[in-house]
């Protein structure tokens, strides 16, 4: 399945992708490129170690084609290619022996884990609507596998109903009225299996593209008792700011997946630094409007992967969730800019306190910026891009500021290198990545944004009533 970042303004989560974590070497190919090799996660210890603390979610396009290798499912084959089947591939199967090695990972690294169930097994594809499925959920094989997962003290942190079945599917879809009914299934299970209420896992969904109309219907159905988190998919990578901006509506819901481009990303700008203005840009969107969690698409295998599939050597993304993760808390603080749509302010209450934490986005190719912070006593709270920012915090003393500039090589944002603070940033021969350390710059003195840059500073000494 596919790896899969999620943020909760400082909490990761990773989604394996179906053919890897089963163990078959076929190639998932989009747009005659195949660029998820041989995807793993076995080996990446330390990465995992880095976004303490970390989610996994295993999960992803193939999830609706597992069958679970337990209870009455004896034989294990991999998938196989089959152009009639959904996604052009056979129906998988997940043994025991693969989930077992899977949890001894993930108890070795601590992290929690959401688990995306098949939520397929039993319907059938329509004879009248092309791409609709319909049917009762079938689910035996899920509580097998939940039975054996308790039986073996493995813990899910969660349980995530079916992958992109919403309206507007990709591949197959369910009524909202069916997809509805059968969560309450999975809901009933979950609380049947396990009878402590402390330690039931969540139940999520639906983990499809944004339909007004299928997402108020299931939640009609619903109600507030059945499920735990409401999650979507969106991929809004575009060639200019406005598409930064088309989130801002779907993502007021629950956010569970985005990778910008969709089938493995695009080639020529996922795995590079340009990608970072479109991903930190949509992890400051889903922090506006109260996301609990963001999950990039993906921490491994395709081009819009944090890692390089092929070596595990960190994207230019990469760098930049890592310094989000350690240093923007969960609580937003309001700036606006309103000047130059290609200059992107953000602040939050920093994640260790005390301080604010502010990330500048240059999306121009040939402006720089110089933002100066002032204190100010009246209500307005404004960002003026070209020289000044008027937070409405109170500014106390005049101590070093911490920044982080993240550059690309010879301003090449098409390219894989990244600078922090001019320094390269390459893995070391034992893949230890090299310490992220700030530079200290004079509070009064302007923060300096060149052109085709992202920064991140943080002001120990700024005294916002909301952080407090």
């Amino acid at each position: 399945m596919d790896l899969k970042c999620i943020f909760s303004l400082a909490i990761l989560m990773i989604t394996l992708y179906a053919l890897h974590w089963i163990g078959g070497l076929l190639k998932k190919c989009n747009y005659n490129q195949c660029p998820w090799g041989k995807a793993g996660l076995l080996n990446l210890v330390r990465i995992f170690y880095s976004f303490n603390p970390l989610r996994i979610k295993v999960g992803g396009s193939l999830q609706d084609q597992v069958v679970y290798g337990v209870g009455g499912v004896k034989n294990c084959p991999n998938f196989m290619k089959n152009e009639y089947n959904l996604f052009g591939f056979s129906q998988g199967y997940l043994p025991m022996e693969r989930w077992d090695e899977l949890n001894k990972f993930f108890n070795q690294t601590g992290v929690k884990v959401t688990f995306g169930l098949n939520a397929l097994l039993g319907r059938n594809r329509s004879q009248i609507e092309k791409g609709l499925w319909v049917g009762d959920w079938q689910s035996q094989n899920a509580r097998d596998f939940m039975k054996y997962t308790i039986s073996k003290g493995y813990k899910v942190d969660s349980y995530e109903f079916g992958n992109q079945l919403s309206r507007a599917g990709m591949g197959a879809s369910v009524e909202a009225e069916q997809y509805g009914k059968d969560i309450l299934v999975l809901k009933n299970l979950v609380k049947e299996l396990h009878r402590e209420p402390k330690t039931q896992p969540k139940v999520l969904g639906p983990s499809g593209y944004y339909d007004v109309k299928w997402f108020n219907s299931f939640l009609k159905i619903l109600g507030h008792d059945f499920v735990d988190g409401v999650t979507h998919h969106i991929y809004n990578l575009g060639p200019d700011p406005s598409y930064l901006n088309q989130v801002a509506q779907p993502i007021k819901l629950r956010f569970c997946e985005s990778g910008g481009a969709l089938h493995g990303g695009a080639k020529d700008l996922s795995p590079t630094f340009a990608d970072g203005f479109w991903y930190l840009d949509q992890l400051r969107m889903a922090s506006t409007y109260n996301h609990k969690a963001f999950c990039r698409q993906t921490l491994i295998g395709g081009n819009y992967a944090l890692l390089n599939t092929t070596t595990s050597i960190p994207n230019p993304d990469y760098y930049g969730a890592l310094l989000w993760h350690r240093l923007m808390g969960s609580t937003v603080l309001f700036v606006t800019q309103e000047s130059n749509p290609n200059f992107r302010v953000y602040a939050h209450c920093t994640k260790k306190k005390p301080g604010i934490s502010i990330i500048f986005i240059n999306l121009s190719k040939d402006s720089s910026f110089n933002v100066t912070l002032s204190n100010y006593e009246h209500q307005s709270r404004n960002l003026r891009s070209t020289d000044v920012m008027k937070p409405n915090f109170e500014f106390r003393d005049s101590k070093d500021r911490e920044e982080y500039h993240l550059a690309a090589l010879a301003r090449n944002i098409q390219g894989q290198i990244v600078l922090l603070n001019n320094v390269l940033m390459v893995p070391t021969e034992t893949f230890d990545i090299l310490t992220m350390e700030p530079k200290l710059v004079n509070a009064s003195t302007p923060i300096s944004i060149a052109a085709h840059s992202i920064v991140y500073v943080t002001i120990r000494d700024f005294q916002a009533p909301a952080c407090a």
